[in-house]
């Protein structure tokens, strides 16, 4: 029982972050129909942002190596690298992106694989980031709350799930019960229609890159808090990362805001459950069989719906 206990907290904690990346994936493709692949790379901007910003403070306030920051520095963190991310987001879109709002989806595709490689090795220059791992300083303790059995529950645990968690509601309130949801979802449906009814589909559309982008930060943020120590910008975990919140997003119904989040947490359990129970060298296999599985059973994601085209 202790084991299990222990399984489903590990899962929930790497679900909730893969269920936060992999908004941002199915809030483009929702409204623009295609995959942004550089999504996964403000991900990585977001964990070595948080890095420098938390650096800076620490340094300003004098604390020494391995001692835990004031309270307030980690939210504060969050907020600067989300912002900060935000704003890349949204030039991307509007450089990147928007000359090719008409054009056909492979010239959209083959640019966002572009900007994907642009920002790994701009990330990779010793101006930037650099190309060796640096350890994050101690902005959350790490010590043991409660005890279930021989299962720890510690505070890093609660605050990356109740970040995650309060992030997905936000979002949640903001899609389907304010009046810029209600222009997301519209444009969503159709944007020439969208437009023909006085939505501004060149804004909305700018909004959900920031808002997709600020929640690939957090995501980063807490990625960086959860394991301390960040690889270099083009690491091929970063790849493997956003490969399995794509996944996760697809699992989940790419385009559906909740399935995205269902996804995220279910191919956490997946992983999770799969290395504890079954064999952990077979770790990513679970996750993408579960993809083939998924596409081949409900093509259109788990809470999704399949596209019909009338010919």
């Amino acid at each position: 029982m202790d084991t299990l206990l222990q399984t489903l907290k590990d899962g929930l904690t790497i679900g909730s972050l893969y269920a936060l990346i992999a908004l941002g994936y199915t809030m483009v493709y929702g409204i623009l129909k295609f995959i942004n692949f550089a999504h996964s790379d403000i991900v990585v901007l977001g964990a070595w942002l948080s890095l420098v910003i938390a650096t800076a403070i620490v340094k300003a306030l004098g604390l020494e190596s391995g001692q835990t920051a004031p309270w307030w520095v980690g939210p504060f963190v969050l907020a600067c690298a989300m912002l900060a991310c935000g704003i890349i987001g949204f030039t991307i879109e509007r450089l990147a992106y928007r000359p090719l709002r008409n054009a056909p989806k492979l010239n959209v595709l083959i640019t966002a694989i572009g900007v994907s490689l642009f920002l790994q090795n701009t990330g990779q220059l010793q101006f930037m980031f650099g190309t060796r791992p640096q350890p994050i300083p101690t902005l959350l303790s790490d010590k043991v709350l409660f005890a279930i059995g021989n299962m720890q529950v510690r505070l890093l645990d609660l605050v990356v799930i109740g970040t995650a968690l309060v992030l997905m509601i936000a979002l949640e309130w903001l899609v389907f019960h304010t009046k810029l949801g209600r222009a997301m979802r519209a444009v969503s449906f159709d944007v020439r229609t969208a437009g023909l009814m006085g939505i501004n589909v060149d804004r909305v559309i700018s909004i959900t890159f920031v808002i997709g982008s600020s929640l690939a930060a957090a995501g980063g943020f807490l990625w960086a808090v959860s394991f301390t120590s960040i690889k270099q910008p083009a690491d091929t975990s970063w790849v493997l990362l956003g490969l399995k919140a794509f996944v996760a997003a697809v699992v989940g119904g790419i385009g559906n805001v909740r399935g995205a989040m269902f996804g995220g947490l279910a191919i956490g359990l997946l992983e999770v459950f799969g290395q504890q129970y079954i064999n952990p060298a077979l770790k990513d296999v679970y996750v993408f069989a579960a993809l083939i599985l998924v596409l081949l059973v409900k093509p259109g994601g788990i809470l999704g719906k399949a596209t019909v085209e009338k010919v």
